[in-house]
């Protein structure tokens, strides 16, 4: 059991995080069986905020980046929201995510969603 009380389950061979996710699912999937939406894809991630390296003075000696700065150490790693569902729908690229706790870091996450990805993606949420 996880911390918000969320049981996962497993439709068509797929572990969801909650039974909400999985009935949003089958809920998609019948709407893509019929037309109504195309493209059903899971768990797809976005970078929000990219990686952050340290300066670095080396540069490739050979291979296709001959010449190029190496990348120095990673001090930051990038931060990423995963959708819990993308698909189309009467030809725009819709975001969903299926919520019963709204986290500080989900609020977070979502802004910067919104503001990097805004103008490619309608968000959606549902309860």
């Amino acid at each position: 059991m996880s911390k918000y009380l969320s049981k996962k389950c497993i439709v068509d061979g797929i572990e969801f995080d909650s039974k909400r996710e999985a009935k949003r699912y089958t809920e998609l999937r019948a709407l893509e069986r019929t037309g109504e939406i195309g493209c059903l894809c899971l768990q797809v991630p976005f970078e929000l905020v990219p990686a952050q390296y340290a300066e670095s003075t080396k540069v490739y000696k050979r291979g296709p980046h001959k010449g190029e700065p190496k990348p120095g150490k990673c001090i930051e790693r990038p931060v990423q929201y995963i959708a819990d569902f993308v698909y189309t729908c009467r030809g725009k690229a819709i975001v969903e995510d299926v919520k019963g706790m709204r986290t500080k870091d989900y609020i977070i996450k979502r802004k910067l969603f919104r503001w990097r990805y805004g103008k490619y993606y309608e968000f959606r949420e549902v309860k």
